[in-house]
């Protein structure tokens, strides 16, 4: 891998990891109802695959520092789990930004909602609902996925926006 390419997979960890602490933003980007602005990230292997490692780093690495200084509830779990949920939903989002409807890659949009709904759910649900697993999961996974569409859908802008750019090329 070549100087740009590491330079550019620091820069999406860094500008995700930073969007995640931003004062205000922070209080909504870590719990059992979140909306991560930036999960709008996620859409950016749509343009470039080595996207995946940036988005998956600056996730790990809000995780991490949120478990550390208190502001994510569910510590140092979450760091593994839900940079897991984040770097399978970047694969999927780049193996299939090609399948599009309308010419807008929906699937691809969706994988970051989908992968959260799921597993995020699930995590969440195992820390604060122990004794109701399917219930906890379908609880947190929808508002999990109802904050991921909101990340998306600026994502996909910012998709846009940067596509008429030489930024990716």
């Amino acid at each position: 891998m070549d100087t740009k390419s590491l330079t550019r997979i620091a820069m999406i960890a860094a500008i995700y990891t930073a969007l995640c602490f931003v004062p205000g933003l922070s209080m909504i980007a870590f719990g059992q109802i979140q909306v991560r602005i930036a999960e709008a990230l996620t859409l950016l292997p749509l343009i470039d695959k080595k996207a995946i490692w940036g988005v998956t780093l600056g996730c790990f690495l809000a995780n991490l520092i949120g478990a550390m200084t208190g502001l994510n509830p569910t510590g140092m779990l979450d760091a593994v789990i839900g940079t897991s949920a984040t770097l399978m939903a970047a694969i999927c989002t780049w193996k299939f930004r090609n399948i599009k409807i309308h010419g807008i890659p929906v699937l691809s949009c969706l994988m970051p909602v989908i992968f959260n709904f799921f597993i995020v759910g699930a995590e969440l649900a195992y820390l604060f609902m122990p004794d109701h697993l399917l219930m906890g999961t379908l609880i947190n996974g929808t508002y999990v996925a109802i904050g991921e569409l909101i990340a998306v859908i600026f994502g996909w802008f910012l998709v846009k926006g940067l596509e008429k750019t030489e930024i990716f090329r």
